[in-house]
């Protein structure tokens, strides 16, 4: 197949990574559906949106089955969609909250899979691209819902290149570290704040918007999404800019060294 053939479909393209992603697909070459909740025209007119919400099962089949009306087939699903949660004490957020969470940033993730392997299975071919985190591998305090929604999804997504690669199928998770995007203008706040976590929340809070001011732009992980998606023989696990640093270190470097350092970059 030559590129101009090639079917992307990326979830959460109205802003930020999503949208740096589906740009630069199409710049590629692909052809490339974007989604939001609320469907409508990109900014640039570069790719069609569609209505699509990851949290609901008949809004995932109707996006999907309506891709294949329009095109036949599809060729890479890069799941992007989701949202952030501002830095508080894992127990400020309700279970309701917690359940919230993994339904869009895990749950939308299985959603989609679910819909769009059953043809890329007939077509014995296909590529899946899941936007995971630095969190993934990595631990933060005052984010414990939001790593470990990351977690599941880097876990997921390897025993799934596992179990689909035989079927022509190739799964990969992408996971950044600081991103300078406006998903992180409207992050989620705690339902249920304690006093006591007060001071260290904004303390925290205060450190990650001084760390995002100087971060990479969505770009990179663009980037790396299409080096993904183009990969005779992917990785399992991309870590683009500061990320792969970082997992170097999580890998190399003692508990300790770590934890400490955790710790002071966040002023703990």
């Amino acid at each position: 197949m030559n590129m101009k053939s090639k079917i992307a479909l990326v979830t959460g393209a109205s802003s930020g990574i999503g949208e740096a992603t589906a740009k630069r697909l199409t710049q590629a070459g692909y052809t490339v559906y974007g989604t939001s909740r609320r469907g409508g025209q990109n900014s640039k007119g570069l790719f069609e949106m569609l209505p699509l919400d990851v949290t609901s099962d008949e809004s995932v089949d109707a996006a999907v089955q309506k891709l294949m009306q329009l095109e036949g087939r599809l060729d890479l699903l890069v799941n992007n969609a989701g949202f952030g949660v501002s830095p508080a004490g894992a127990e400020e957020s309700s279970l309701e909250q917690a359940q919230a969470i993994f339904d869009t940033n895990f749950f939308g993730i299985v959603r989609m899979t679910r819909a769009v392997v059953p043809h890329m299975r007939r077509q014995a071919s296909g590529r899946i691209i899941n936007i995971g985190s630095v969190l993934g591998f990595l631990p933060m305090p005052y984010m414990a819902l939001y790593s470990a929604t990351k977690h599941a999804v880097a876990g997921y997504s390897e025993a799934l290149d596992h179990e689909l690669r035989t079927l022509g199928i190739r799964v990969s998770v992408v996971e950044p570290a600081y991103i300078n995007t406006p998903f992180d203008a409207n992050l989620m706040k705690p339902d249920a704040p304690i006093d006591v976590y007060r001071d260290v929340r904004a303390r925290v809070d205060k450190r990650v918007k001084e760390v995002l001011v100087g971060a990479d732009g969505p770009e990179v992980v663009a980037d790396i999404v299409l080096k993904a998606a183009l990969a005779d023989r992917p990785d399992a696990r991309y870590a683009p800019g500061l990320a792969s640093r970082m997992r170097l270190l999580r890998r190399f470097a003692p508990a300790s060294v770590l934890d400490s350092g955790i710790r002071k970059d966040l002023r703990l």
